[in-house]
């Protein structure tokens, strides 16, 4: 549906975008996750032909947003991170400038303008002023404006920012039923966002990208090893030797404690932690040594994502991409 290759936008000497190719295909929800500054927002306005790319195409639906904009955006719907919204209009009187704009007259904008405010819950707001609706009513009408022109592609640009923590769960809903009829991106700094709603996720750092994954795939191979971390009043040397036996354990990290007390930090597989700290614990019980501490880390999604972002290589001019806010 969407192909991305070899996408980079430069400013000057700060590289913004580099060298990114994806492949995204229809009828399902992308995530794409990054901090701020990691180039999404540049990113996006590319794609929908909002700004031109240094170097690389971008193909949707076939047609190269560069070379073919006017059939490429007619597959798109795009809200930007600022929803383009006259404040002074109500939103169905919105909704009908942008439908005309889309090529929209008569009984067809008309039905698709009842449409999508069904869709978007904006019903009973259609004739107030847009200025005088809460922040998340007025994301709303900015969705209902990408859905306008029935897009197949609809893309959100920060589509939560600054909204109470009732209305991102309404949003959140909202983009769960639109990715039923569309395929939908929408781009995040929050990862359990994106979790809870995507089918793919695409991580980018500093302008590349650094993971492209289902979440459940991303959770079992790049995941950290759990730790579990122990207070035992012993020797070091009996501590390692209660903790010689038992099964699961892949490194161990030692560290300074008070006198006569033993700290480690014990990592062990994914599927194994608890089974690693009952069997720790019977192990320190069987030799009567005091187990003054256990504590679990369960590795999460969102260490992988910190260690990813983290760890990703600046571009050859040493440049971070921080050219843009989201």
């Amino acid at each position: 549906m969407i192909e991305i290759e070899h996408l980079t936008k430069r400013y000057g000497d700060i590289t913004a975008v580099s060298d990114l190719s994806i492949r995204i295909e229809s009828g399902q929800i992308y995530g794409f996750l990054g901090p701020n500054g990691a180039g999404k927002s540049t990113t996006m306005n590319i794609m929908t032909g909002c700004l031109s790319a240094t170097e690389g195409h971008v193909r949707i639906g076939g047609y190269d947003i560069f070379e073919q904009p006017n059939q490429a955006k007619r597959l798109i719907g795009y809200l930007p991170e600022q929803p383009p919204l006259y404040m002074n209009e109500t939103p169905e009187e919105y909704l009908r400038f942008v439908g005309e704009a889309k090529g929209l007259h008569g009984l067809e904008l008309k039905n698709q303008i009842e449409e999508v405010m069904e869709q978007t819950g904006i019903e009973q707001m259609r004739g107030r002023r847009i200025s005088a609706l809460s922040k998340g009513y007025r994301q709303r009408v900015g969705i209902a404006q990408a859905l306008l022109g029935n897009p197949q592609v609809i893309v959100l640009d920060e589509p939560t920012v600054g909204l109470d923590p009732l209305q991102i769960i309404e949003i959140r809903d909202l983009i769960r039923e639109l990715g039923r009829t569309h395929t939908v991106i929408f781009s995040s700094h929050i990862l359990s966002e994106v979790q809870t709603i995507c089918d793919q996720i695409i991580m980018i750092a500093h302008g590349k990208l650094v993971a492209f994954d289902t979440p459940e795939h991303l959770e079992r191979t790049l995941m950290t090893p759990n730790e579990i971390t122990i207070t035992a009043e012993a020797p070091e040397d009996e501590v390692k030797a209660a903790l010689s036996g038992v099964p699961g354990i892949t490194d161990i990290d030692w560290r300074e404690g008070e006198q006569g007390l033993v700290t480690a930090c014990i990592h062990t597989g994914l599927e194994r932690i608890h089974e690693a700290s009952r069997a720790i614990f019977f192990a320190f019980a069987d030799r009567r040594i005091p187990l003054l501490e256990m504590s679990l880390k369960k590795a999460s999604l969102e260490d992988v994502f910190l260690e990813l972002t983290e760890a990703s290589p600046h571009d050859e001019n040493g440049a971070e991409g921080e050219v843009e806010q989201g």
